[in-house]
Parts: structure tokens; sequence; C-alpha cells
């Protein structure tokens, strides 16, 4: 074991994937999970070669194909969302993604350090002609102090929202030298200040891939002792037993995903998506399914279609930074319908991403909403119908981060969903974002959140439902100036740079269900720019 940490420390270095101690630190974190999960898979010596290598080397299938049985009752007609009458109840739902507390943030210190997390403890002084990073947060490679955090959550006007969807990544990105203790005591801490602010209303949390350590180390439910995650879906269970039900404790506890009926007909799901993302590699051990998360959620949603309900998926997302692309799901059921939160993964195996796929057609009619966060930007992703890939079928909203991590402007959302009536569809009418300006912010102390932008009025559209996204989409390719304002609101308001070329083809691939690696997708955005040159755009554009 330790033989192995060396030459992985050492290419490392040589490779400068990170400064030489920060390089040692992460090989000593995640070497002996890292070893015991490579001892226990099934790879053969050509599998190892094609996952280092390359196909120049051997064929790596670890992720072949695995399929979810999908039951055989026939697919009710769907009934396309109706706006609702005039007077209709709504539902406002807060958003919470992607806090990444520090608890080492300094004000004063380095923003633009050599390390991949700065403004903090051992990033020292600024040179002479950059300022420190500011009391409230800073525009750079930094999260956020906890007092911003606070100050958030004190803004928060009970009476605005009816519920609060949470959905994960609450430790720092100081991902080489994170320890249990230091991920309980984010979890902890962060929870005890959302019960103390928002205690008036019921809050649904999310897994994110940083709730672990190593960073998206989940082992599946098999793997037992002291290499399991018992030791946080236990704390997670003590820490939001007054959130959930006893049902959804028991399957929390047990891999990290639940489901809870929020009113008559309509219900909310979590799961847990690290159990399908490539950078969790305790799949090499097993990538089939192994918390049986999937076929669980296929009968979550067979039941809630057969009683009329409508359900929310809600994932702790990870990539546009994670969505299908990506990695945590939550699911809301109205009756039957879903909505979708935070994801954990950077990326979904094929196998999983596919069968996520399928499953939003078979259960349009079911699924009423998705939720993600992790991408720590602003974005949504539109699915089609498998057989055409031209009919819009469900949306991901992904929400911005509240951490400034990388270069962002500290922020929050509250959608307005169709409410609690017999008729109600339970999707999402529309959505406002409010964020923080740090050089306002930084210049006193009384920071001011303030409304950015509300998603029908910034594009001009008469609903939200799947179709418009679709068209919204068209309407970025027509209209350039349109994009840009897009561009400019996926920052959360904080860039001067305009998308064009390769990074507009790339992201409106991306709004095409997250599936830029489709040409079937994308095969008429691709006219000057090549496939490979808006490939090799998005890759550099993860960050989470």
């Amino acid at each position: 074991m330790d033989e192995v940490a060396v030459v992985a420390s050492k290419l490392c270095v040589r490779l400068k994937l990170a400064p030489p101690d920060i390089c040692v630190q992460a090989v000593a974190l995640f070497k002996h999970d890292v070893i015991i999960a490579w001892t226990e898979s099934i790879l053969k010596p050509s599998e190892i070669c094609g996952l280092f290598l390359g196909v120049v080397c051997g064929h790596w299938d670890i992720y072949s194909d695995w399929n979810v049985t999908l039951p055989d009752t026939p697919k009710p007609p769907v009934i396309p969302p109706k706006p609702p009458l005039p007077g209709s109840p709504v539902t406002r739902i807060l958003f919470l993604t992607d806090i990444h507390w520090d608890k080492d943030y300094i004000p004063g210190s380095n923003p633009d350090c050599r390390d991949p997390l700065c403004c903090r403890k051992g990033s020292g002084l600024p040179p002479s002609h950059r300022k420190g990073a500011g009391k409230w947060g800073e525009y750079s490679k930094c999260d956020l102090p906890l007092h911003t955090i606070e100050n958030l959550l004190q803004h928060l006007q009970p009476g605005h929202f009816d519920l609060v969807y949470w959905t994960g990544d609450i430790p720092a990105h100081d991902v080489w030298h994170q320890t249990r203790k230091d991920q309980l005591t984010a979890l902890n801490t962060i929870t005890r200040l959302i019960q103390k602010y928002l205690g008036h209303v019921a809050v649904y949390p999310a897994v994110g891939n940083h709730e672990s350590t190593p960073v998206n180390s989940f082992p599946p439910p098999f793997i037992h002792g002291n290499e399991s995650s018992a030791w946080l879906y236990d704390a997670m269970v003590q820490a939001w037993k007054g959130w959930l039900p006893e049902e959804a404790q028991e399957t929390l506890r047990r891999a990290g995903f639940y489901t809870v009926k929020l009113n008559p007909g309509l219900r909310l799901v979590s799961l847990n998506m690290n159990f399908c993302s490539h950078e969790n590699f305790w799949l090499l051990v097993n990538s089939t399914d192994p918390a049986g998360q999937l076929q669980w959620l296929v009968s979550i949603l067979q039941e809630a279609e057969d009683s009329g309900d409508k359900v929310m998926r809600e994932w702790a997302r990870q990539a546009v930074h994670s969505s299908p692309q990506a990695s945590d799901v939550r699911l809301n059921q109205s009756g039957n319908r879903f909505q979708r939160a935070h994801s954990s993964g950077e990326t979904v195996n094929s196998s999983g991403s596919r069968i996520f796929f399928n499953n939003c057609p078979r259960y349009e009619g079911t699924i009423a909403a998705q939720f993600f966060g992790h991408t720590h930007v602003d974005e949504f992703e539109v699915f089609y119908d498998e057989e055409t890939l031209s009919r819009a079928v469900s949306v991901a909203f992904i929400s911005p981060s509240v951490t400034t991590y990388i270069n962002l402007s500290p922020g929050f959302r509250v959608y307005q969903i169709d409410g609690n009536y017999p008729a109600s569809s339970h999707s999402v009418l529309d959505h406002e974002t409010y964020i923080l300006n740090l050089t306002e912010a930084n210049e006193g102390d009384n920071p001011r959140w303030v409304f950015l932008y509300r998603l029908r009025e910034a594009y001009g559209m008469k609903s939200a439902f799947p179709v418009d996204m679709d068209n919204l989409i068209n309407r970025f390719l027509l209209d350039d100036s349109l994009f840009q304002r897009y561009w400019f609101l996926y920052h959360k308001g904080h860039t001067s740079q305009p998308c064009q070329q390769a990074c507009k083809t790339a992201t409106i691939c991306a709004l095409r269900t997250g599936r830029a690696d489709d040409p079937a997708l994308c095969k008429d955005l691709h006219n000057k720019v090549t496939y490979r040159e808006t490939q090799s755009f998005w890759r550099q554009r993860r960050m989470c």
C-alpha cells in the first residue's frame, strides 16, 4: 500500500496536478479506501490497462450495460400540464445548495494562492497589488465563512416560502486533508443554523458528494466495517430526524436516499446519485445499481402512477458538475410527480445515465419536476422522448450555489410551484434568484441580498413547462443577445467574458439533457465548431 502511495504521489507532482504537499496529503487520505476498493474489484489486467491508458492498451468494461426492470404496466396517456387558473394556490420552495462552509476562512488572506482552495489559513498574505479576501467572501477560488452563511439565513423572512430543499455539499473544497470529524462538524453546524433560522418550515435535505471523506467515497451497502458509510448516514439521521419520518430515516441510514409524502397526491424522492458516479471509486467493486436505488426508484414511480400521484425529484447534482450527467437526486411526488434536486458525482456512468433517461419519458406523467444543485452555476437541462429525441418531456432545474467557488456571487433560489389543489400539476411555474454582490458587501458590515432575476420575466416566457424550456433553447440559437443574457445569469451576474463559438455550442448541447456527448442531440449545432472542440471546452468548465 505504501509503495503504491509513493508512486501515486510522484505522478501527481510530475503531472503538476497539485502542489507537492497537497499531492502527498491527498494520496495519504485516499490510499486506504482506494486500494481496498481496488483489491475487492473484479478488474482484469487488460481492463486495468484500459482504465489508465485507454483503448490502445485494453478494454475497460467494468461499467458495462445493466438493466433495471420496468413493470409491464402500459404507459398511460400523457396529459400536458396547463397553466393554473388565476388565484390558484402556489407553493414557494426555498432552494439551498452547495453551501461549502470553510471553517478556516480568514479575511485579508491571499485569494490567489497556489493551493486548490484559498482565502484561508495557509494561504498567506496577498501580494502588494492585490486586496486580501473580503469579510463576506471573495470572487476567487474560495469558499465562505460561517458569518456569511448565517447572514443569508437571517435574511430569509418567514412566510416567504413553504418548504426548503437543501441539496448538500456542506464542507469546503479542502478535500486533500479532511477527516470524518471535520465532515460531521460541518454537517451538524450548518444543520443547527438552518434549524435555528428556518425552524418554522419543513426542510428536506439531500446527500452531496462532498459530505464524505475521501470526497466522492460512497461504498455500497454491502461494504461493512470501518470502510462503510455508516458513520455518515447515522449522523445524518441523527441530525435530520426532526425533518424526516421513520420510513425515510430507514433508507437514509442504509444508503442515503429516501422518499416522503408531502401532501395527498405529491411525493418527494431524494436520491443518492453517488452510486451512479464515475468519481465514486467504490463502484470498481460493483457498479450494477449497487444499492438497488434505481430499481427502488422505479417501484416508487410505479406506485405513484398507480395511485394517481405526482413525484418531485431532488438531487445533489454534480456537474454540469452533475445531473444525470452529474450525481445527487431527490424526487418529489405530487400524487405521483417527482422533482429532482442535488446529486453527487461529477459524471454518471453510462448505464445509470441511460436508465435514468429512460425512466423520465416512461413516467413523464408522474414526474412533476426535477431539481438539482452541484454545478454551482445557474442552468437547466431538458429531457426528450427516447424515440425521436425531439419532444420535451421534463426539465432539470439546476440552482446556483451559496458558495463563491469559483469566482461567483453567493446565491439562492425560490421556486414557484403549482400548489396543492385537486387538479394541480405540481409543475414549476417560475423561479426567482437572489445574490450577494461581494464588491458592495465587502465595503461595509451590512450586506444586502438582492433580487437578480425572475425566469419568465428575464426570457419573455408565458410558462416554464418542458416545451417552453425547449423553445427557449431554440431561441438561444437564433438570438445571440438572449443567449448572452443567459450566460450572464448562468454566472449569477458575475462574468465579463461573452460565450461564443465552442463555448456557445457546448453550452447549448448541455442544455439538451446534459448529453453533450450525444451527437444525435447536438449534430445541428456543429457547423464551424467541431464536436471535439466543444467536448474539450466543456471538460474545462467542470469545477466542483
